[in-house]
Order: C-alpha cells, then sequence, then structure tokens
C-alpha cells in the first residue's frame, strides 16, 4: 500500500493530463490500484514506470471508448488536481495551462494523445510508449509529432524549450561544467538510438553530473534546430542531418536528451533551423 501510495500523485497527473480531471481520472487512478494489488510487482525493478505503463494502458482504453460513443470532450479543461499538487502538476501547469490548449487536445486520437503527453509531459521514452500502444518506436515519434505540430502552433523564435537548449549547447561548446548541470534535471536521462550507439555514445547515462560530462566541451559542431516544433539540435553533414538531439524540457529543466540516428526515425523528423 505504502509503495503505491508513494506514486498516487504522480499517476493522478498523468491520469489527468490524458483523460482531463474528474471522476475518469480518479477512476483510472483506482484501476490502477487494484491491478497493482493483484499483481506480482516483488521482481519490477521501477515501480513507478509499471504504474505509469499501467495507468496509461486503462486511460488509453477510455479514450477509445470514449471515440467509440463519440462524447463531446470539449468541455473538458485542463486544470490543477484539487488534492496535494505534485511537482509534476507545476511542471505541465507551467508547460501547458490553458482550455484552448485542451480543446486541441480533444480533437487528437487515443494513440495521439497518449504519445504526446507521456513524452512531452512526462519524459516517457518512446520505446516505452511504443510497447504501450503497440507500435514501433519509429511510429510512436511520428503519433507525438502530429499531435505536437496541432498543439504547439509554434514558430522558431518561440519554440518550447528554445533559451534551455540554446543555453546548454552554448554551456557545452564553452565547457561550462556547473552550468550544464544547473540546466539539467535530478533525474535527467541521455539515451543513444541504436545507430548512435553504434558510432560509439553509450546507450544510456543517467542522472546530471554523466550526462553533463558527456556534453562538457563538446556539441561543437552541433547546430540548434526545431525538431517536430521544439527545441532540439542535429549534428549536419553535407546538409543533412546525421544525428538529431530530441530534448525533452519540463519547467525550464532538460529533462531527457535522446540522440537519433537511425535512417527511419531521420526520414520522419520536420527540421528547421532554429
Amino acid at each position: 500500500m505504502e509503495s503505491f501510495e508513494q506514486h498516487r500523485g504522480h499517476l493522478t497527473a498523468v491520469a489527468t493530463r490524458i483523460l482531463g480531471p474528474g471522476g475518469d481520472a480518479e477512476d483510472a487512478v483506482q484501476e490502477t490500484w487494484l491491478r497493482f494489488e493483484r499483481a506480482d510487482t516483488a521482481d519490477v525493478e521501477n515501480l513507478r514506470g509499471w504504474l505509469t505503463t499501467v495507468v496509461s494502458r486503462i486511460c488509453l482504453d477510455q479514450l477509445r471508448s470514449r471515440t467509440a460513443r463519440r462524447e463531446d470532450l470539449v468541455d473538458h479543461h485542463l486544470e490543477r488536481p484539487t488534492e496535494d499538487p505534485t511537482p509534476e502538476d507545476d511542471a505541465v501547469l507551467a508547460e501547458a495551462v490553458g482550455s484552448a490548449m485542451q480543446t486541441v487536445l480533444d480533437e487528437l486520437t487515443p494513440p495521439e494523445r497518449v504519445a504526446f503527453v507521456l513524452h512531452d509531459l512526462f519524459a516517457v521514452s518512446f520505446d516505452e510508449i511504443a510497447a504501450l500502444l503497440d507500435r514501433s518506436p519509429a511510429a510512436t515519434r511520428q503519433l507525438a509529432s502530429r499531435a505536437r505540430r496541432r498543439i504547439r502552433g509554434t514558430t522558431p523564435a518561440t519554440a518550447p524549450g528554445r533559451e534551455v537548449v540554446d543555453a546548454f549547447l552554448r554551456a557545452a561548446r564553452a565547457g561550462e561544467l556547473d552550468t550544464l548541470i544547473a540546466l539539467l534535471d535530478p533525474d535527467v536521462v541521455l539515451r543513444a538510438d541504436a545507430t548512435t550507439a553504434a558510432m560509439g555514445p553509450a546507450p544510456l547515462l543517467i542522472g546530471p553530473q554523466d550526462v553533463a560530462n558527456r556534453f562538457n566541451g563538446g556539441a561543437q559542431s552541433a547546430k540548434l534546430m526545431i525538431v517536430d516544433g521544439i527545441a532540439g539540435a542535429a549534428w549536419m553533414h553535407r546538409g543533412e542531418a546525421r544525428v538529431v538531439f530530441d530534448f525533452t524540457v519540463i519547467d525550464g529543466r532538460i529533462v531527457a536528451i535522446d540522440l537519433l540516428a537511425d535512417p527511419e526515425v531521420l526520414a520522419g523528423l520536420v527540421l528547421e533551423p532554429a
């Protein structure tokens, strides 16, 4: 019971962002609790991730049921849960408060909505979301990209995360380790896809010290770019992106950096000069 309660606030935030506030989100968390009680989680290493997957699947089923019934979702609004706001709530509200965004969110397909919320608002990896949606990581990235372009409606000058990513790249080139660490979330992760890892970078780094050390004095050839509507970077060769740096920024800090070099993935990205 105690282990579940430690993650209840996070699960409520996830369900609320996917479904909108109210009874549906509360029901999803309660159903997650029931499944947790019935499951053997003794060998689960990442309980938060396991619970996030469970509650997301429940929310996805609810969204599909809504779509089948053709319910009118426009009246739902993105607002703060009423009990014990969490840091996740504050981060999401800072990025995405407003009925205008919620109206667009309600117009997305259930897979688009889940992919966007989990990745852009909670930094869940596309590999994890792909398993949840029964899609390939590349197809899942496309779902989130389509959703993001519809929701953001931004120009390169106003792309989310631009100032943070720009500051990170400048600090990396200048070898300013303390600045790099300050721009990173305490739980930041650096993930490299298989194609990038084959070039040498470690496939996974966790924590601001290791991630900052990886970039300190580097990124000399990385250009600030807009990647599917949000700030990122790319290493270009003869006018083509060879490696894309996909940043996830929440509440002014970088929580994830994905290094992408898979040709299938790169072919599906929309890159714009910053």
